[in-house]
């Protein structure tokens, strides 16, 4: 059992995320309300982070997107590529239209999670046929973003940011049409100006973002956060380092495990 001191800490680190969130909620209305030229600057901001953020300039549709800008990543040599499901494309008929449950184990702990197979067949037969192969184990989350955008992303078997598991998918599904990705979203990266180019990468949005739709669109929203944000959040807590052309979490975040059902 948690000690008082173990359990006003837990408490205390509580109340700073939702005062985090209660403050971005804030910022986000206000950014909705200024109108003409102002506006318009702070979404041209907003959508640089966001290209850098979720995509790449390239036009290679094997390998999905990632935050690099026009350099290659710096390359993780304890990573090795993968193929997922034999390098074809799952069926979308295997989301059976249905909410699917369970979640994506971290070292840092779980994080529940329910997958919207109505809304979003395409992408959940894609995660949980991946899933359930083991595709994702061993696989580290290469990307935290924490200006801009807030988002933690992950599945590049390389972790590189230019891995994928052998193919690429689209269009696009789900995506909002007000190009707001609230805390908790869960959804998938691809590259720039290329709604076909999606494959095993997804990112986990840990403080509301609004991301800027490119000629190709959003991007897809195959699920959303049930538990763990405070998982999540102090993963963002705990910084970055640069890894020349991108920046990835402080700490090695290594997805041990992803349980559907």
């Amino acid at each position: 059992m948690s000690s008082k001191r173990e359990r006003e800490y837990e408490r205390r680190r509580y109340e700073k995320w939702q005062e985090r969130q209660a403050r971005s909620r804030a910022r986000h209305h206000r950014q909705r309300v200024i109108a003409g030229s102002v506006a318009g600057a702070l979404v041209l901001v907003v959508g640089i982070g966001a290209a850098v953020a979720l995509t790449r300039p390239d036009s290679t549709p094997t390998a999905d997107t990632t935050t690099a800008p026009t350099d290659a990543a710096t390359p993780d040599e304890s990573a090795t590529p993968r193929t997922g499901n034999g390098g074809v494309l799952p069926a979308a008929s295997l989301a059976e239209g249905r909410e699917w449950t369970g979640s994506i184990n971290l070292t840092q702990g779980p994080i529940g999670i329910s997958l919207d197979g109505a809304k979003a067949p395409q992408a959940v037969a894609n995660f949980v046929t991946l899933a359930q192969e083991g595709f994702f184990d061993g696989t580290k989350c290469h990307r935290l973003t924490d200006t801009g955008i807030y988002v933690l992303q992950c599945g590049d078997p390389t972790a590189t940011g230019q891995g994928g598991p052998g193919y690429a998918w689209g269009p696009i599904e789900n995506a909002p049409a007000d190009n707001v990705y609230p805390a908790g979203t869960i959804a998938m990266a691809r590259q720039p100006e290329n709604g076909s180019s999606m494959g095993s990468q997804f990112f986990l949005v840990y403080e509301d973002s609004t991301i800027p739709s490119d000629s190709a669109g959003g991007y897809t929203v195959f699920g959303h956060i049930t538990s763990g944000m405070d998982v999540l959040q102090a993963i963002a807590d705990a910084g970055t380092v640069d890894k020349g052309s991108y920046t990835a979490p402080a700490s090695d975040v290594i997805i041990e495990g992803v349980e559907t059902q």
